[in-house]
Order: C-alpha cells, then structure tokens, then sequence
C-alpha cells in the first residue's frame, strides 16, 4: 500500500519579510508533491484581499489558506505593518491554542486532505514547534534571513553575560563610540563591532528588552526542531553556517535565494499566480524603466517596516534630485513617521520626467530590469539577497533588527554595497554616493561583484546545485519522516 500524500503546514511570522519567503518555500514544497496549508493571521489575511482581490486566498485543493487570530485588539488601521515588540509578545502568549485547534481540525477533514505530516514554522512562532511536538510530526524551523543574523541574535545572550549590554547610558553610549567596539567571540564572525548585531540589544527600553529575552528564547529553542532551514547559498555564507551548524543538534539547510529556486518552476505550474504581497504592487513602474538606459536607475525602497521622519525624507529627495540620475522611489503610505509622505512641488518639479514615486512594485522584476544600475535600501535580507540575485550593487541605509548585520557583510565582506550614515542623512553625502554608485569607479567593481555572486547564486540553485541538492535532501531525510503509515 502506498503512504499518505505529505501535507505540510506552513506558518511564517506575520510581517511581509518574513511571509515572502515562507510563500516561495510553501510553493517549491508544493512542486514537490507536498498538500500545503498556509496560515495567515486574520488581520493579514483582511490585508492580502485588499491588496490582491477578493480571490487571492482561494488557493488550490491541494494548495489552502487558514487564519488563526493574532492576539491582538483590533485597530482601525486597516493597512499598515502592526508593531513588532506588540505581535511578538503576543503571538507567543495567545497563538499556541488556536494553532493546536486548526491542526486538529486539519486532521479531522478527510475529504481530500490527507493528515498533516508536517510543520514549517517561521523562527519566532516557536509556539508551533510545541503544537507539532504534540502531534509527533516533524517540526522544521525556517530562519527567514542570512545565517549572520541567527549568529547575531544568538549571541545576545554571551553579550548580557559579558556586560556589553543592555546600555547603561544609551543616550551616551549610542553616540560615544562605545558601539565601535570590536568583539571577536562569535564563531563564524571575526572583525565585527558591536553596531553589526542585530540592533534589539541595543536600548534599555522596555520593548526591546522585551525583544531580546524574546529572541534569546526563539533561537535557543532551535535546538528542539527537526531542522533548520535558511534561505541563503552556502558560498555566501560559509563561515557562519559552519558555525552554526557546530551550536545547534538539527541539520542545517541552506536553500536559497528562493527567489532563484522559485525561479525556475514553470510559469504555468499550479501556484504561479499566488502572491503574498500586502500591498497592491504598481506594475506600471516596469513600462517606464523600459525606456532608460541600461544601469542608469536609482531604485529606493527601504521595505516593509522602516519608518522616517520627514526631515529624512527630505533630505533623500534632495540627495536624489542633486544626483542628476533616474529613480524610481517606493514610498508607502506608512513611510513617514506620524505623518503622510508629502514631497514639495520643488522637487516634483526639479525630477520632471526622470523620477517615478510609487506606492509598491514588484521589486525582484524591478532588480532585475537592465535599466536598473543601483539599489538604495534598509538592507533586509530580502531586499539583499533580491539585489545580489539581479546583479545591483546597493547603497545600504539599515533601520533596524538584522539590517545592521547584512549591511556589514553587504559592504565589508561581500563587496557589493556602500553604507549611508543611518545617523545622519544629508543631501551632499547622499548625493556624492549615488553618484558613484552608478557612475564611479567603485560603484562599477561592486557591479562587477554583485554580478559574481548573482552567478553563484543561479549555480546553486540549478538541478546538482548545493541549495537545489539540500532541498531535495531536506524532504528526503525530513520532512517525509512524519507521513503515517498504513495499518
């Protein structure tokens, strides 16, 4: 008798940057024979069908959509990413019971939907590794960004013990040097200082000590999954994966860029046209780069989360009129901190017919337009990985979270990127670098670069390729292992 159909429930961390990637590995899943459920919270389901119609959570029979609550009272604003410290705290007070209901009732519903065999959560929703453990399948925990930034979170703790942090002085600290020191004591991570860790450790406010007691407990109960699973290639992340790979008793897999893996599904496969986008992508972005010169836009989109004030966002208009170069500027409703994102008709005028401001864009088809020489951004792993995979060279302004550690490797160990004082946007800076960058010598060896490793990226994600390999291997050796046998 043949086993069961394998049906793995997919659960990423309610945020676009984690939710993208969750949906690529839920789709390379599904090409591979697997049923898959994906969960959404409810306020994020309600966002997905404003932006993408009221089909867009229909899925396929064998490809579903389910929603469990967030925990959190409902707010009226129906369209904006909610607060990081509030979600976190709160999906891991409220989420446990509501997850362990819908897994019961996926097993109780025998028409067509074979019993789940196996959990993919995201890295901070250890709450599921707890409901799967009850279930006795195969939980696998999916790190959504680059091994360096597990290193960096995983390390938090030796840094309280050390008394590096938290700050005592923070208003001093922060602006004294104190976060140039050096530390060498992480595996895998020589030459960092402490402004390269991820940067919840370094405040005494009571929300981000809440997130580092939160994100020690989330990375230090990896131990008890099944897997690991990142989405990154081996080549750009040795060190730290073999690093990781010596603290943690679950197999490492590195399976990434998903985007390239995803890449390469055929176009008409089952699946293709579901998005997980939680704003309404303008696709008119891409007509209007079809008529610039090869590598000669600026693209600026600092994600999903970042805030700015609207001095800053001043100050980057400015920089990008002054550079005389294209640009194409992603500014979302929520950009601008308490406020709406109104630019001057001065600068409207001033960038007349060689700037577009849009509200959301497919950003990989954008990274990997020709016209396209030159990425401005927050540096989150996917916007990073996205720039390496189209071959743009980026100029990195990190906000928050992992963002100071990919910048850091961005710029000081990968070669691609130029880093912009996070502390102090001024237009003649701004100005000077993107200029550079898509005209000046070193902005042309970071292309040369980024282009290197673009290659290496599509080499390990070919069929015989490391990532193509590890993810065949991943379903072989573990996510199979949960299916129930016949009696």
């Amino acid at each position: 008798m043949e086993t069961e159909r394998p049906h793995a429930v997919c659960i990423p961390y309610p945020a676009q940057g984690h939710i993208n990637p969750m949906m690529k590995l839920a789709k390379l899943l599904h090409s591979k024979g697997f049923h898959i459920t994906f969960v959404n919270t409810e306020y994020n389901s309600r966002r997905l069908l404003n932006s993408r119609g009221p089909t867009a959570l229909d899925g396929l029979p064998d490809f579903c959509f389910q929603t469990i609550p967030d925990g959190l009272p409902p707010s009226d604003l129906a369209n904006c990413t909610q607060h990081t410290p509030s979600l976190c705290k709160s999906t891991m007070n409220s989420c446990l019971p509501h997850f362990r209901g819908l897994l019961t009732r996926l097993n109780g519903n025998r028409e067509g939907v074979p019993p789940v065999s196996c959990v993919v959560y995201d890295a901070i929703m250890s709450f599921a590794l707890d409901a799967a453990e009850e279930l006795r399948v195969p939980a696998v925990l999916f790190w959504p960004a680059g091994a360096c930034a597990f290193m960096g979170v995983y390390s938090y703790k030796e840094a309280i013990d050390r008394g590096l942090f938290p700050l005592r002085d923070e208003e001093t600290q922060l602006r004294n040097g104190y976060l140039d020191t050096s530390i060498d004591w992480i595996p895998g991570m020589p030459g960092l200082r402490l402004r390269d860790l991820p940067t919840f450790i370094r405040t005494s406010t009571p929300d981000d000590l809440f997130m580092v007691e939160f994100l020690i407990r989330e990375t230090h109960r990896a131990s008890r999954a099944s897997a690991v699973i990142l989405n990154t290639f081996e080549g750009l992340e040795r060190p730290v994966l073999d690093a990781m790979a010596s603290i943690l008793s679950p197999s490492v897999y590195t399976v990434g860029p998903l985007s390239v893996l995803c890449g390469q599904l055929p176009p008409k496969s089952p699946g293709a046209t579901m998005g997980s986008n939680l704003w309404k992508e303008d696709g008119s972005c891409l007509e209007w780069l079809e008529g610039r010169r090869p590598a000669s836009v600026v693209y600026v989109n600092f994600g999903s989360i970042t805030v700015i004030s609207n001095e800053q966002l001043v100050e980057f208009a400015w920089g990008l009129a002054g550079s005389g170069q294209d640009f194409l500027w992603v500014i979302r409703s929520d950009l601008v901190r308490g406020d709406s994102a109104v630019l001057s008709d001065e600068f409207l005028q001033e960038t007349r017919g060689r700037g577009l401001i849009a509200s959301w864009c497919p950003q990989e088809a954008v990274l990997a337009h020709p016209a396209v020489g030159g990425f401005l951004t927050h540096c989150g792993w996917n916007s990073t990985l996205e720039s390496i995979c189209g071959g743009v060279p980026m100029l990195c302004w990190p906000f928050f979270a992992d963002q100071q550690t990919n910048c850091r490797y961005a710029c000081a160990e990968w070669g691609v990127g130029m880093e912009v004082d996070s502390n102090d946007v001024r237009r003649e800076k701004l100005c000077a670098l993107i200029r550079e960058l898509i005209t000046g010598t070193r902005g042309k060896e970071m292309r040369e670069k980024a282009l290197a490793w673009k290659e290496r990226a599509e080499n390990g994600a070919k069929p015989g390729g490391g990532s193509a390999m590890n993810l065949d291997n991943l379903v072989e050796e573990v996510l199979l292992s949960g299916l129930r046998q016949p009696a």
